[in-house]
């Protein structure tokens, strides 16, 4: 990641009632997909609901993270619609060339998700860590395969 990117502070989103609610504190934040989701929901679902949430508060700075879990190919369709700031495990095949990628499209790949807050109803919750180690996956259950669901 470039060292003078700032990830503004991270909210956990699951859905568009998530990704409005963040967004209309007013404060600057980043919007991260809940671990793996590129795998279970998509990348389309992902880039059309932060178009949507942007489109309700269009004057609140805001960046966006796709967590892709391990899944290469998903990283790979991600980048191809433009969603350019993603999350991908250190042991995913190919991470190498989707971090290339990624770069060169102005974006970055992390190795796990940022700590992150949870939005519901309106308000959030304390900052939590969102995915879980490099070794564990993000279910914490030695499952390195399986998004939590």
């Amino acid at each position: 990641m470039n060292g003078d990117m700032e990830i503004y502070p991270a909210v956990i989103v699951h859905g568009m009632k998530d990704a409005v609610a963040a967004l209309s504190e007013g404060s600057p934040s980043t919007l991260v997909s809940a671990p793996g989701a590129a795998l279970f929901a998509g990348c389309g679902w992902w880039r059309a609901l932060v178009e949507a949430a942007r489109a309700v508060h269009p004057d609140v700075p805001c960046m966006d993270i796709l967590d892709c879990g391990d899944g290469t190919g998903q990283a790979l369709a991600a980048l191809r619609i433009g969603v350019t700031r993603l999350v991908l495990w250190p042991d995913a095949p190919g991470r190498d060339a989707v971090v290339a990628i990624a770069e060169a499209m102005g974006g970055f790949v992390l190795a796990s998700a940022p700590p992150a807050a949870t939005v519901r109803a309106n308000h959030r919750t304390a900052s939590a860590t969102h995915g879980g180690s490099a070794e564990t996956g993000p279910t914490g259950s030695g499952d390195k395969r399986r998004p939590p669901g």
